[in-house]
């Protein structure tokens, strides 16, 4: 098995995360934190909890699978930070607290006193990752900044899709995901500077600064003088023949780039003729003739099917892949074999399929081990893990300051 329940063998097994995370960015970097071993708490608003909870439908059962996505392996506590008591519960978790992660717009936490000046007076060891929109300082620092405007922003949406058409979003909120991630690796290297210098710090990131920073050759080409890129559309803006190309009975991606694939893929066609061509003999030239090159390998690649291209090119080192749905996609043998669809138990909804983590390691292996909680359901057993007596817990949730969450008798608190 790659997956270990055994949490104590962990790369971050010992490490305490505060994930005041909303939404998808923030509650990303959480959980991959979580997926490491770290003990991941997710401190909630009282009033309905994150709002990754009514990001629906879709539902999954009761739950949302917006929020189901982004929020295994971690506990919740319900908290209300907007008043004073609350802030000093906070102050008391981040006191027992390695790391904390938040993505509200920039001076929120410094409004609320426990941002990271008020945090690391008292724990100076203190990782404290902020996440924004636009980034911590700036003309847009205040501005608001979802995944799609953040595309759009960027330049994303620009050489997505196809010339002529409309701006063309990716089909997942790539830009929260991708700085989710981003700020999960910030964590990990001030968690290792740390180690060096005994000291804690700020990192900031954003989805602009996300996005705008893994925009890679395209953002270079245009910095160096090659104009503005246009949309890519189904082929590479740069090596070709590699794109999507029509079998005879549906589609595929062939990369047949470079001097070595593509004389090999003339041959496997039956196009030996383009070898001689001399529009198509070097990169540049099938790139400046490429829609011609497009529609006569179009044409070759109707003597057979998706499945038979499939096995004959890659057979021959030339790579070639489907354009799979979803359905098809998470039930393949190979994803399933690397345990990226896995099961787990929910504590209201039963069994329910997540994700599996898409890195594995072979001493210290992590896996999935707790289902993303219900709102509040870790509140006691945190609260008092901080210090806070029974009798505390009670008044305070007499007061309204915190939540705990009730599960049915058929789960429990883990």
């Amino acid at each position: 098995m790659i997956n270990s329940t055994d949490e104590s063998v962990k790369p971050l097994s010992g490490i305490r995360v505060l994930d005041l995370g909303r939404h998808l960015a923030g509650p990303t970097c959480g959980m991959m934190l979580g997926d490491l071993g770290a003990d991941v708490v997710k401190v909630e608003r009282i009033e309905g909890g994150d709002d990754g909870r009514s990001a629906g439908p879709p539902w999954v059962g009761d739950e949302s699978a917006f929020f189901l996505s982004a929020n295994r392996n971690k506990r919740s506590v319900c908290l209300n930070t907007k008043v004073p008591e609350g802030q000093e519960v906070f102050r008391k978790l981040a006191a027992t607290a390695d790391v904390v992660v938040e993505n509200f717009r920039p001076g929120v936490m410094e409004a609320l006193n426990i941002g990271y000046e008020q945090i690391s007076q008292t724990n100076p060891g203190i990782i404290y990752c902020s996440i924004s929109g636009f980034g911590a300082d700036g003309p847009y620092a205040n501005r608001p900044g979802l995944d799609q405007i953040i595309q759009g922003f960027s330049g994303l949406q620009r050489v997505t899709g196809f010339a002529g058409q409309e701006p063309t979003r990716v089909g997942i909120p790539i830009a929260d995901l991708l700085t989710g991630i981003l700020g999960a690796y910030g964590v990990l290297a001030a968690l290792h500077a740390r180690e060096r210098t005994g000291r804690g710090q700020q990192i900031n990131t954003s989805l602009m600064e996300s996005m705008v920073g893994t925009l890679g050759f395209q953002a270079v080409r245009y910095l160096n003088g090659d104009g503005v890129p246009p949309p890519a559309g189904n082929h590479h803006p740069i090596n070709t023949p590699y794109g999507v190309f029509q079998t005879k009975d549906g589609f595929v991606t062939i990369g047949a780039t470079g001097d070595k694939r593509w004389p090999i893929f003339c041959r496997l066609i039956g196009a030996e003729d383009l070898l001689e061509d001399d529009r198509f003999t070097t990169n540049g030239g099938r790139f400046e003739n490429r829609d011609a090159l497009i529609e006569l390998i179009n044409e070759k690649l109707q003597a057979k099917t998706s499945d038979e291209w499939e096995e004959i090119l890659n057979e021959a080192g030339v790579p070639c892949g489907p354009i799979y749905d979803m359905s098809e996609s998470l039930t393949h043998p190979q994803v399933l074999h690397r345990e990226m669809v896995v099961e787990k138990e929910h504590p209201m909804i039963g069994p329910i399929k997540l994700l599996g983590l898409p890195v594995k390691f072979t001493d210290t292996p992590v896996g999935i081990d707790h289902a993303p909680p219900i709102l509040g359901q870790h509140t006691d057993v945190v609260l008092q893990d901080a210090g806070l007596s029974l009798e505390e817990i009670e008044e305070l949730d007499a007061a309204g300051i915190i939540l705990r969450g009730t599960l049915p008798s058929r789960a429990a608190d883990d």
